[in-house]
């Protein structure tokens, strides 16, 4: 990379963390002026693209583990990627995770949404509507749908999930070990939203499931222009892109490939929260593991 162009990415991050939401703040006369860009700015945030992927030839991988993990979001490191939940009293600029991929999936800016983690069959808006909402009618609408009247909306009750309602994030991952650059690295393959069944949410049921899956690749340009709030430094705020690929949230792995099908780890230790959490524990330092041991002799 040329002098030039080092100097022109340097740039373009530095100002792609600071220009979050707040930008023009100090300098508006008035309240409206406040997240105007000056024309340079408006022109880096042109530029401003999600750090590509580097080619990785299969010959290049010696080793890789696939893993499932579970981003449970009760705990603080990853209320990133849960708040905020209420859109009321805050900018258009700071949406939770679940907002900005079903608003990207709504708009088409993500197209490649699966029904599972192995990306086998496909959904589209239409397919997936069902999970996101219920529509239900009172007995005063059906009363007037018997009687051939047009049923009021007042008599339509429709629930849709929100960001509050979601619990939880399964990511889907690969681990490999690139012998040309001699280096143990980590690539996100797909991330799903899990909350309670839309049908039962009221009733009490807390059974959790995935809504759709996403082919992270496909979500990333999106997800760049997304800037999320880590909290304790407002002017330095990164995108969900980054936030995901440098592994800044707190994950539990509960299933890994393996022979038995890729099953479960909750599959062959039952009813025990403690040891699940033992299992999931060491898949993760086996895997921290190899790289240190490729250097042993």
């Amino acid at each position: 990379m040329s002098l030039k162009k080092l100097f022109v990415f340097g740039f373009v991050m530095m100002a792609g963390v600071s220009s979050f939401g707040q930008a023009n703040i100090l300098n508006a006369n008035k309240p409206e002026d406040i997240g105007k860009k000056s024309e340079a700015q408006a022109m880096v945030d042109k530029e401003d693209k999600p750090l590509e992927y580097g080619y990785v030839g299969d010959r290049d991988i010696l080793w890789s583990k696939g893993t499932w993990e579970i981003i449970d979001l009760d705990e603080r490191v990853n209320f990133p990627l849960y708040y905020p939940i209420d859109t009321n009293n805050i900018g258009t600029n700071r949406r939770a995770l679940y907002d900005v991929l079903v608003k990207a999936i709504k708009s088409g800016k993500i197209e490649n949404v699966y029904a599972d983690s192995y990306f086998t069959e496909k959904r589209t808006l239409k397919d997936i509507s069902a999970t996101l909402s219920k529509i239900d009618t009172t007995d005063l609408g059906i009363e007037q749908y018997n009687a051939g009247e047009e049923v009021d909306a007042q008599f339509i009750d429709r629930r849709d999930l929100g960001a509050a309602d979601i619990a939880e994030y399964h990511i889907r991952g690969l681990w490999y070990f690139d012998k040309r650059l001699a280096e143990l690295k980590y690539r996100i393959l797909g991330i799903a939203p899990v909350a309670p069944d839309v049908n039962f949410i009221d009733s009490g049921q807390t059974d959790l499931v995935e809504l759709f899956w996403v082919w992270y690749p496909d979500a990333r340009e999106v997800l760049h222009d997304a800037k999320v709030f880590t909290g304790g430094n407002t002017s330095q705020t990164i995108s969900f892109d980054h936030l995901l690929n440098s592994r800044r949230f707190d994950g539990i792995i509960y299933k890994e490939d393996n022979v038995q099908g890729d099953r479960e780890i909750d599959e062959y230790i039952v009813d025990n929260a403690f040891m699940q959490l033992l299992e999931s524990q060491r898949i993760k330092e086996q895997i921290r593991n190899f790289e240190q041991d490729m250097w042993s002799y």
